[in-house]
Order: structure tokens, then sequence, then C-alpha cells
């Protein structure tokens, strides 16, 4: 078990609050949703240092996010062998100084007179919540075989929901430590969509680990050189932000599919016409490695279109001609020539999309399905990233999430982000990642690393009850869906 660190933060605690480090049962409930999950304590947490530099502008990439909501996610820990009230000190202090190595989430967006908006290092703090759940234990959330209770994880985030142009006026990032009956910890960051992409928020929560476990985090790069020059605007007259751009309302199942390393080899093997076992399994797998052989299909592309493939089939709703899209979120870091640094600071994404209509993907194999989407992301590099930011320059508007016309899957996440990998506070790996209710509508998807880290990947998966229904009797989709091993 790594060494944890033991400091004293720098907080304002609300004067109601501040003494209160209840046991479980115990609680003092500032808050008591019917979830069962009471927040009993609130700080508001500063940078333990100050930050040298001025503003940070929001670039091509951050001003299309102020209409979506903050990110949400968050991962369940074993307990702690320590005391609760030891625990959330812990947390606060080291998050303290996390915020001081990235001390644009501590601070406010401001909009100047020139309309440019920018995030202001200001050290004007976050909020910091312990929560506890009694009545709950880490069997509620993590359900073999069943939805996600959502009535239960939206209370595992503040924030809920809030709109990232809200960053005017309310704290970039907002943290909550849940404390469930079992003892099983959650640990939620709410971040702002404008000021953080999932590279950008994954490498910060790997940062607060690092230094509550006692270790050096790796520093984030603050230079705004993926478009940084541009000077677009968006303007927001009278200082009313944008609102999503999807129906937040609308009914919606969530499940995690479990995807095993040996049925992603096995999709693989599909996609690209190979077997799966064997000696040419093995020559093909060196192949894999081989950067001569640009058109390989990888994994997660065959994954994709299993997802894409079956999900179209489950919407019975869809006429033949009809065109469905398959939009992934794609990393700029890397495609860019020169490329930036892995572990830039801000939103370094855009959207590769693929089509086909529903008729296409009825007649043709997972090999076609992976084809198209392995083509739109060959063709996704330096003068494609750079035709899009043209194009947005040229047009600015924010980013229009949603499905209106109930064809579209948005993958968003990575299996790739450190989010098992990094992430030990000090007392052992994460269990599980979920989320909260922000950014979902009709066809969201996630992708997660396995926890086994063995290349297996979760996808958590938004549909209408009727569209979940069906995929869930889909056999041709669901012989590749399993359990993860630490759940069973």
């Amino acid at each position: 078990m790594a060494q944890m660190i033991s400091t004293m933060p720098m907080v304002d605690a609300a004067p109601a609050v501040s003494a209160i480090m209840p046991k479980l049962g115990q609680a003092a409930c500032l808050d008591a949703p019917a979830s069962g999950i009471t927040v009993v304590s609130r700080q508001h947490v500063r940078p333990d240092a100050a930050w040298a530099t001025g503003d940070l502008t929001l670039s091509v990439s951050d001003l299309p996010m102020l209409s979506c909501h903050y990110i949400q996610k968050g991962l369940f820990f074993p307990a702690p062998d320590l005391p609760m009230s030891s625990l959330v000190s812990l947390l606060a202090s080291s998050l303290a100084r996390a915020l001081a190595a990235v001390p644009a989430l501590a601070g406010r967006l401001v909009t100047l007179p020139d309309d440019r908006i920018v995030i202001r290092c200001n050290d004007a703090g976050v909020d910091f919540l312990h929560a506890v759940a009694p009545g709950l234990s880490l069997d509620d959330f993590l359900v073999t075989d069943a939805d996600v209770p959502t009535k239960l994880t939206k209370d595992l985030f503040p924030m809920d929901r809030t709109v990232s142009y809200e960053g005017h006026r309310r704290p970039l990032t907002s943290f909550q430590v849940t404390v469930l009956g079992d003892g099983a910890v959650f640990i939620g960051i709410v971040a702002n969509h404008a000021v953080v992409d999932g590279t950008s928020f994954w490498h910060f929560f790997n940062t607060w680990a690092a230094i509550c476990r006692g270790e050096s985090p790796r520093l984030l790069d603050f230079r705004r050189n993926f478009f940084g020059d541009s000077t677009a605007v968006l303007r927001f007259p009278g200082g009313v932000g944008p609102a999503v751009t999807f129906d937040v309302d609308a009914p919606l199942r969530e499940r995690v599919f479990h995807f095993s390393a040996d049925a992603i080899r096995e999709m693989k093997a599909i996609a690209n016409r190979r077997p799966s076992g064997g000696h040419h399994a093995e020559v093909y797998g060196k192949m894999a490695q081989d950067p001569k052989n640009p058109g390989e299909i990888s994994s997660f592309q065959s994954l994709c279109a299993q997802i894409w493939l079956a999900v179209t089939r489950a919407r019975k709703r869809l006429a033949p001609d009809a065109t469905t899209t398959f939009r992934m979120a794609v990393n700029c870091r890397h495609r860019l020539r020169p490329a930036i640094s892995p572990v830039y600071f801000g939103n370094a994404i855009q959207s590769a999309v693929t089509t086909a209509t529903v008729s296409e993907l009825a007649r043709h194999d997972l090999r076609w399905a992976a084809g198209k989407l392995n083509a739109s992301l060959a063709a996704y590099g330096d003068g494609a990233i750079r035709r899009a930011a043209a194009a947005w320059q040229a047009k600015p508007g924010c980013f229009p999430l949603g499905n209106p016309d109930g064809s579209v899957i948005t993958m968003g996440s990575s299996n790739r982000f450190p989010m098992y990998d990094g992430n030990d506070f000090g007392w052992g790996r994460p269990l599980a990642v979920r989320s909260g209710r922000a950014n979902k509508f009709d066809g969201k998807m996630s992708a997660f690393p396995g926890r086994a880290g063995d290349g297996s990947v979760d996808i958590e998966v938004c549909l209408p009850p009727e569209t979940m229904a069906a995929l869930l009797r889909d056999a041709e989709f669901m012989q590749y869906v399993s359990c993860p091993s630490h759940l069973l």
C-alpha cells in the first residue's frame, strides 16, 4: 500500500459544519435526497500556492463546449483503513496541493471587453463535499446484468447538470467523497467541459492521487498551442449563456456492457478476416505491431462497429434509407503536425463522423462497418483537424450534442484513459468507474478501460427503454458481453 500524506488543507469550512465529522449512521444532514446519500460537510478549498501566470484564453476546441454539461466522472474504492475524519482531511489537503499544480481548475471564467473568454487563475477555489450513505453498499451500485441505478449515482456528484458557461459564476470544479455503509468510498469529480477534455480530466485525477499517496505528479502543459492564436469569439449578449442542445428529461436506460479481452480479440479477428487462435493468430498479432500495416482495423474500431450494427438493428423505427451516424471523439494531440504535448491542458478534441444508411449496415457485416470507421479515423490527421478548426473560426458556435433524428451514436471518453492506473490514493486501486447524468441522451456512449488491464473494455450505453430492450434481446451482440471477473 502506498504511503499517504498528512498535511493541513487551505480550506474555508462552512461554520455550521466545520466541526462535523460524523460516524456512519450518525450524520448531521445538510442535504438528504431520496437516494439515501447525505452531504454532511462542505468545504471551500483553495490552492496552497499562488499562480504566477496570467489568464488562459479558451481555444477553438474549448469554446464550443460552453453549452455542454460539466463532466461528471468518479471511481469506487475499497474501504480505507483509517478514520473517516482522517480520510476527509487527507483528501482535502492533497486537493489543495493538486490545485496548486493545476490552478486553472480553481479559477473562474471571465468574458473580456473584446468578448474573448478566459480562465482567470485567481485561486477562487472549489467546493469539496463529504457525503455518507449508511444504508447503501457497493453491491447497490455495481449490479451485474442490470441497468445502472441512476437514481443513486446522480447523487454521487455535485453540480448536477450544470452548463459549462456557468463557470463565470460557479467553481470550475467540484469534488465529492461519499462513504458507503460497507466502508467503500466513491470519489467524484465535476469539471467544466470548456476547461478540460477527458485527457486533461484524468490527468488531474492522477495528479490528485499521486499527491495523496506522497508522490510527485506529472506536470501539465499550460501553453495554449492548440489554435491558441485564434481571434474567433463566441458572443453571449447580456451574459445569458447557452443551454444544452438535447432534452435532458427524455426517458433513458443506462447500462455498462463489459467486453472481455477474448471477445474483443474475436471481433478484431472477424473485422480483419483472420482466425482468433492458434499459429495464425500469433502471426497476425505480429503484423498488428508492424507500422507498415496501416490498414489494420483496431480492437476498439471492431468493437465500435459491432455496437453500430447492433444499435441500428435495435432502433426499429428507422427507415431503410435513413442515414445513421457514428460520432467518435478524437484526441488531436498526437494527430497534429507538429504534435502538441500529450499533457496539454485543455480541450484538444474534435469529432470524427462516419455515416451509412440503415440498409447498408443491414446488408454488410462487421468487417465492412469496421472498415468504414477505420477509414474515417485514418483520414483524421493534421489536415482534417486544421480544416475543422478553420470552419469553426469562420462560423463559431457551440457543439450540438444530441440525437435529433434518432439515428446517431456518440462515443465519448476512451478506454485508453488512465482511470485505474495512477488513481490509487494510497489504500488500493479503484474498483469501478461510474458517471453522473451529464451530457446523456439517446445514443450517448462512453468507453472505459476494463479494471483487469488486460485489454477488456466497458462501454456505458444510454438508450431509450424500447431500444435498450431490443439490444438486450440481440443474440449476435450479447454473445460478446460478459460480467467482469471482479464482480463475479
